[in-house]
């Protein structure tokens, strides 16, 4: 008879075992994942949203105006010698808003 309640208690203590394993991935969702995809999401949002006129900042450092927008390239044209470069959409970092003031470097 011991036998038999030893083997019913296999379960349970398995669960047992694999419950801290759980909420590790638990945490490890809520902490990292989950907040990757909202910015991931945001960003594409922010992708689509772009249009001619629209002062950018590319993940190279370049500052500049959309002056062409189609569906995977774009024409930014940056500079006082205003120097038109293609790149891909992909490229944007970030949409630069125009009323916010610019800080000095440190």
């Amino acid at each position: 008879m011991i036998i038999l309640q030893a083997s019913a208690n296999k379960p349970l203590d398995m669960l047992l075992a694999l419950l801290p394993f759980l909420a590790m991935m638990g945490v490890l969702y809520f902490f990292l994942m989950r907040p990757e995809k909202k910015r991931k999401e945001a960003y594409r949002e922010m992708l689509g949203q772009l249009s001619v006129n629209d002062e950018i900042l590319t993940k190279g450092g370049i500052v500049g105006k959309i002056i062409k927008l189609d569906d995977e390239y774009m024409v930014v044209e940056s500079g006082p010698e205003r120097v038109r470069l293609k790149m891909v959409r992909d490229a944007i970092y970030t949409k630069v808003k125009k009323d916010e003031p610019t800080q000095p470097m440190q």
